[in-house]
């Protein structure tokens, strides 16, 4: 078993929050996403901050190509972990 982790990069919770439902429902992913509050240096807002989606692949059968179009769906891009 391998410890492959995806990051999700999204512009807000919602955005978030709606990517991860999605991931159960497209990709079958059966653990919960894990979300993740992502504040830029210096930022007080938390309207400006980013949020992470993390999950994991230990089976390794999630795609990165298709990951990275599925954040496209919410402006948003995958992170290399």
């Amino acid at each position: 078993m391998s410890d492959v982790r995806h990051v999700l990069v999204l512009p807000d919770r919602d955005a978030a929050e709606e990517a991860a439902e999605a991931l159960r429902e497209r990709f079958g992913v059966d653990e919960e996403p894990r979300l993740v509050r992502d504040a830029l240096a210096g930022e007080d807002d938390a309207e400006d901050a980013q949020w992470l989606v993390l999950l994991h692949d230990d089976e390794g059968r999630l795609a990165p190509r298709e990951l990275d179009e599925f954040a496209g769906e919410w402006d948003g891009w995958r992170e290399e972990p």
